[in-house]
């Protein structure tokens, strides 16, 4: 079997780190991972500037890509230009911090997966939720647990999971949860400083509100101490409104 393993951390990151030794084992591992941190960049790629990317070693532990640019990007190269053949697992993360709700919108974790997914190649994303100690080495083993039930599945090509992992603080999950991602938005404000020189900056800054009007959503199901694993997919049609927007009066023809 062969892995590809990406991040948004960095591939400095010691969730990756967890990530590939706990899959070391399965086969190949390939680590094709952002030079530094891109979290927050969602699914964008780089068009106007060329990609810097080099071999390195990382903590005498294993080689890897780095390269200068987001995670969607990492996942192009790896597919198109840096391997040998088609990997037959990718995997993302494991992120610091959960990818619940809206965040899957705007995580590179998140990114990294579907890229892997749109080019048919099953794909996990790995998150952990933040707390007091980040423990990603026992976030790691579930990770493991979590693949094993995934091998196993064998799933279509182009699967893309989303696995958010529960603070590990009071010990380990108490189960896995298959569940939607919560059809909520964060509650966001701007924090507002103007400096020396009388310019005005603005920090983004905000939380995910509480998650009782929505208890089956990924959101509850980590806040309840569980596993949550919702499928995704780059299609982002709203079925729903598309006949009822159809039936709206469009211009007939614009002559």
């Amino acid at each position: 079997m062969r892995i590809v393993i990406t991040n948004d951390d960095g591939i400095l990151a010691p969730g990756l780190a967890a990530l590939r030794e706990a899959v070391a084992d399965l086969g190949q591992v390939d680590v094709v991972a952002p030079h530094d941190s891109q979290s927050g960049v969602g699914h964008a790629v780089s068009v106007l500037t060329p990609l810097l990317v080099r071999r390195v070693h990382v903590n005498h532990a294993f080689w890897g890509w780095s390269v200068v640019g987001r995670p969607a990007d990492c996942v192009k190269l790896a597919m198109i230009e840096l391997l040998p053949e088609r990997p037959d697992l990718l995997l993302s993360g494991i992120n610091a911090g959960a990818n619940a709700g809206v965040n899957v919108l705007y995580s590179g974790t998140i990114a990294g997966a579907v890229e892997g997914a749109l080019f048919g190649v099953p794909s996990v994303a790995f998150s952990l939720q933040l707390s007091d100690e980040l423990d990603f080495r026992r976030a790691g083993c579930v990770a493991r647990r979590i693949l094993e039930q995934v091998i196993a599945a064998k799933p279509p090509p182009g699967t893309c999971l989303s696995v958010n992992i529960p603070a590990l603080d009071a010990g380990w999950p108490r189960g896995v949860r298959v569940c939607p991602q919560a059809p909520i938005n964060w509650e966001e404000h701007y924090e507002k400083k103007t400096e020396s020189d009388a310019r005005t900056i603005y920090w983004l800054t905000g939380a995910l509100p509480d998650h009782e009007h929505c208890p089956d959503s990924d959101l509850a199901a980590i806040r309840s101490g569980y596993v949550a694993i919702t499928p995704l997919r780059a299609d982002l049609t709203d079925r729903e409104q598309l006949a009822r927007v159809s039936r709206w009066p469009w211009p007939a023809t614009f002559a």
